[in-house]
């Protein structure tokens, strides 16, 4: 069960490597104008988030808003649908390092009360090291575990397990 995580890990590295844009040797450095009436410098206060800005975080149509990475039965590997989520709260963090998240994860019913709470951390920490891999800090994140205490679904059905097998990203605020 190791080596599946392992090889999700390396190729997520691999994917964060090569997503960056390399500089041509023809492109020359900006010049700041510093003639009079040049515009007005940008307020940027430590307690705002930059770069998609928290209306990013509650827009429907933004990949932000969604939170909830779901899990296989039995597994805390992160299946590649939910890759692109990954990779945009990662980079959010990375370009907003004053923001803090809460990665709760969540179990569902079946397996012992010891079990699921470890597997609630396994599937935590696979979301938070992910999301380190792309760019947030290791003091942005913590990682928790719910095991089977705060179910989503309370129906003894597949679909309802499926939907209680989760790792749920919250921003401060939100807990």
């Amino acid at each position: 069960m190791r080596y599946p995580l392992a090889a999700s890990m390396l190729a997520l590295a691999l994917l964060a490597g090569c997503s960056s844009t390399p500089m041509s040797s023809d492109q020359g450095a900006s010049v700041e104008d510093r003639t009079a009436g040049a515009g007005t410098i940008p307020t940027v206060r430590p307690d705002q988030p930059q770069g998609a800005g928290l209306a990013a975080l509650r827009d429907p149509n933004n990949i932000l808003s969604k939170r909830a990475i779901m899990f296989d039965y039995d597994s805390f590997t992160i299946r590649g649908q939910y890759m692109p989520l990954i990779e945009a709260h990662g980079r959010f963090l990375a370009a907003n390092p004053q923001m803090k998240m809460l990665i709760q994860g969540s179990a569902d019913e079946r397996g012992s009360r010891e079990y699921n709470l470890a597997l609630g951390q396994k599937r935590s920490d696979a979301v938070k090291k992910a999301l380190m891999l792309l760019g947030a800090k290791e003091g942005q994140i913590e990682s928790v575990s719910l095991g089977e205490e705060k179910p989503q679904c309370t129906e003894r059905t597949e679909a309802c397990y499926a939907e209680n097998r989760r790792g749920e990203m919250l921003y401060a605020g939100e807990f």
